[in-house]
């Protein structure tokens, strides 16, 4: 393993979670996402394994090829070289798809120091190029997503059609190839049940509402991915700026829940988010939902500044270090137990809150 992907393993937070992007308080990251496929080769999900290996060969010279143009350093990784617990780190830190760590073999990845951009060969399709922002920040996002797939493209015939745009595994994402999503922390709508018809709304909208890992996962800690389903007959711009506009509608919401909640419900709420609090900092053993759970309470909390003993980023670390396979690693790479894990779990929130760091 490369030591630019062991640094990005170990680091408790990335610059694209710092929280410090626009709506920042609200909307944790921006993420846009280009599903692009080699001309001439199957398609993963039909295709057998030398033709895998093909793509994997052919772009393995694509981390080079970025490195001379934007001076960050990327890395190439074969998923089959590394160990599962090293892959579902990467799903917890969104560096790669839980598909993609699931099914490691004839796949690979380049991804950047700072993990703000990554591509995962023969996911769902032979490319899947992620960039991330801090924020509500999906404009900068596109532009470098379009940026390094100008570099990929001038050196690699992708499947193109006039007609249909981009070829791909998925016919929802024809056309441009786009999938663009947000991640948003929506803890007053939840409290004020207002969620469940926000979620409507915005499906309605021709956008696709899932959880803090994407498709097939739950909102856990209150955090939602809001992001297009479509990209046949739409252009970029134009999928960004609905996406943008609709998230902007979302972040409005939000904040009139919590002033709701503050000017209504203000001792209720300060008992509610000072007892999650309480809870964190003086458990024993905390579950990962419920360490969730409760640490959207605080940084609600934090937010309406009811709590004044920790700072909004331990939140968005704390997403991080609290997951199951971080806490593997960060235990030496230890099977842990179950009461193991929720005992470590609970110490590292406990440290955090009282200002340390996540040492074990």
């Amino acid at each position: 393993m490369t030591n630019l992907l062991e640094n990005l393993l170990d680091q408790s937070i990335t610059p694209w979670l710092s929280g410090t992007g626009p709506e920042g308080d609200i909307v944790l990251s921006s993420r846009v996402r280009l599903a692009r496929n080699l001309r001439g080769q199957p398609f993963p999900g039909r295709a057998a394994a030398a033709s895998l290996n093909e793509v994997v060969a052919e772009l393995k010279e694509v981390s080079d090829e970025l490195q001379a143009d934007d001076g960050h350093e990327y890395a190439f990784v074969e998923l089959d070289q590394l160990a599962p617990l090293v892959r579902y780190v990467m799903v917890e830190k969104h560096i790669i798809s839980p598909n993609h760590a699931a099914e490691p073999e004839h796949r690979a990845l380049i991804v950047r120091d700072d993990a703000g951009v990554s591509i995962m060969i023969n996911e769902e399709d032979h490319l899947r190029l992620q960039c991330l922002q801090s924020g509500l920040n999906l404009t900068d996002a596109l532009a470098k997503a379009n940026a390094i797939d100008d570099i990929i493209e001038a050196k690699h015939d992708l499947a193109y059609e006039e007609h249909l745009g981009y070829l791909t595994s998925c016919p929802t994402n024809l056309g441009t190839g786009l999938r663009a999503s947000v991640m948003i922390h929506l803890p007053a709508l939840v409290l004020t049940k207002q969620i469940g018809r926000i979620v409507a709304v915005t499906t309605q909208l021709g956008l696709a509402v899932r959880g803090l890992y994407g498709e097939g996962t739950e909102a856990a800690g209150n955090i939602f991915q809001i992001s297009n389903q479509v990209t046949l007959g739409h252009n970029e711009q134009d999928i960004i700026n609905n996406l943008s506009d609709v998230v902007k509608q979302v972040v409005d919401k939000e904040r009139t829940a919590r002033q709701l909640l503050a000017s209504d419900s203000k001792d209720a709420l300060a008992d509610r988010v000072w007892r999650a609090f309480g809870v964190l900092k003086y458990a024993q053993s905390v579950s990962a939902h419920e360490a969730l759970a409760l640490l959207s309470e605080v940084r609600l909390g934090i937010d309406l500044k009811i709590i004044d003993e920790a700072l909004p980023e331990v939140f968005n670390e704390l997403l991080v270090t609290t997951r199951p396979n971080y806490l593997q690693r960060l235990a030496g790479n230890t099977v842990l137990s179950q009461l193991a894990s929720n005992k470590l779990r609970a110490k590292i929130i406990r440290n955090r809150l009282k200002g340390g760091k996540d040492n074990v």
